[in-house]
């Protein structure tokens, strides 16, 4: 079927074929599979975390609604907003899913989203850092220092091959807003949400056409008492719209049984929120209709060696130009220097300093081990500790002494790491 799809370039269509026989019997982790040309992107995983405020008129909302249900309602809101960019845009702007390049350890993505040209927003800064590499995890950080809001987290992927490749994420989100009156410089003031994270599977691979279809639930808690659930279904076989969820917001105290509001809808393209008790409609947001703010990074030249697209140029341009040979050169050329590097530190006993982030033990917050438990994510409900720690090389937190005043070179390696020589 690949091979008569027009999706599939005819040049490409013999490997397509060959890459959808590996993948079905292929027993790790299908990360670390070639895929064809048409199908890579010439954009890290790294990147991604920017998808969490592409709307950062949405993201400071939060720290102006001073009533703690109708807040909770907005960070549910601005939640379901941030999935159409997370797992629906790339397949809008480049025809399909295209798989993202492995980050190297210590890779970095920093960047800004500036003030709206009121004075109102402020500037909302991204920090995000390769924490892990076996196995492979991401932390970042997203601060509006301005309105007192910051999202920070870490995240991991699994892909497995059951009939269609299937993605779990591991690790989780922490957003962290100031309400109205409240003084953001004091951590007991400010109010903390605890979010979790999809597991996803890709749809249409068999047709060339790769989309992103979001499985099983999420669910946010907040430290003010409310929770929410949204789980999603998609499309099936014989029934059912693409990217399909449904959603309710509870009080801990009421149950799910009673929840405050409900929102359904598509989470791709246009949702609708009801309050529960009245089932009056409140709103219907269509997130295509919601212009982003494009995210200002340093020009190449001025980037550290470790950040992505400095690092990823020559691979990035090889992918763009249709050149394997040229990519698959400088591709290896950073993967055989990072190995060497990985080799040289356990020889010395050292481990890779993160810049940016730091692990933690989690049950030194008690605030957090309340909404893990309001969540069931602690194993037997004890506190002990999350499930799935060993999948994200532990629990990463941003550290703002590290980042205070950082600026290049942000590691003391120096280029050898990325297969160059120190300038």
């Amino acid at each position: 079927m690949a091979a008569a799809n027009p999706n599939v370039p005819v040049s490409s269509r013999s490997s397509w074929s060959s890459f959808l026989k590996s993948i079905a019997s292929f027993n790790g982790d299908l990360s670390s599979l070639t895929a064809p040309p048409f199908i890579l992107s010439s954009t890290s995983l790294v990147e991604y975390s920017a998808y969490w405020a592409e709307h950062p008129s949405l993201f400071i909302a939060l720290a102006i609604e001073p009533n703690p249900e109708k807040r909770a309602l907005l960070v549910l809101k601005w939640f379901l907003s941030t999935l159409h960019q997370q797992y629906s845009s790339r397949s809008e702007k480049l025809g399909s899913e295209k798989k993202p390049l492995n980050p190297f350890l210590g890779e970095l993505f920093l960047g800004k989203w500036g003030d709206d040209g009121n004075g109102d927003t402020g500037d909302t800064i991204l920090i995000s850092e390769q924490v892990s590499h076996h196995p492979p995890a991401t932390a970042y950080a997203i601060i509006n220092e301005k309105h007192g809001v910051e999202l920070q987290g870490y995240n991991a992927l699994k892909a497995s091959f059951s009939g269609a490749i299937q993605v779990k994420q591991f690790g989780h989100a922490l957003l962290s807003v100031t309400p109205p009156g409240a003084d953001k410089n004091k951590s007991s003031e400010r109010e903390r949400f605890l979010i979790t994270l999809p597991s996803l599977h890709i749809e249409s691979l068999i047709y060339g056409n790769p989309f992103v279809e979001l499985e099983k639930s999420t669910r946010i808690a907040s430290s003010t008492g409310y929770i929410s659930k949204i789980d999603y279904s998609g499309k099936g076989w014989l029934s059912g719209k693409k990217n399909a969820f449904t959603a309710i917001l509870y009080n801990e105290n009421d149950g799910e049984k009673n929840p405050l509001y409900t929102i359904d809808g598509q989470w791709s393209s246009t949702f609708t929120i009801r309050d529960a008790r009245t089932k009056k409609e409140l709103e219907t947001y269509t997130t295509a209709n919601m212009k982003t703010t494009p995210l200002e990074v340093a020009a190449l030249e001025q980037q550290d060696a470790y950040e992505s697209r400095r690092a990823w140029h020559d691979v990035a341009r090889g992918i763009e130009c249709g050149d394997m040979e040229a990519t698959s050169i400088a591709k290896s050329r950073i993967e055989n220097a990072q190995r060497e590097l990985r080799k040289k530190e356990k020889e010395e006993g050292i481990e890779w300093e993160r810049r940016f982030f730091k692990r933690v033990d989690e049950r030194d917050d008690s605030v957090f081990m309340r909404l893990a438990a309001m969540l069931d994510l602690t194993p037997a409900g004890d506190g002990s500790g999350l499930d799935n720690n060993d999948k994200t090389s532990g629990v990463w937190r941003f550290d703002k002494e590290r980042a205070k005043d950082a600026k290049p070179p942000y590691h003391k390696v120096g280029n050898q790491g990325l297969g160059y020589a120190d300038e």
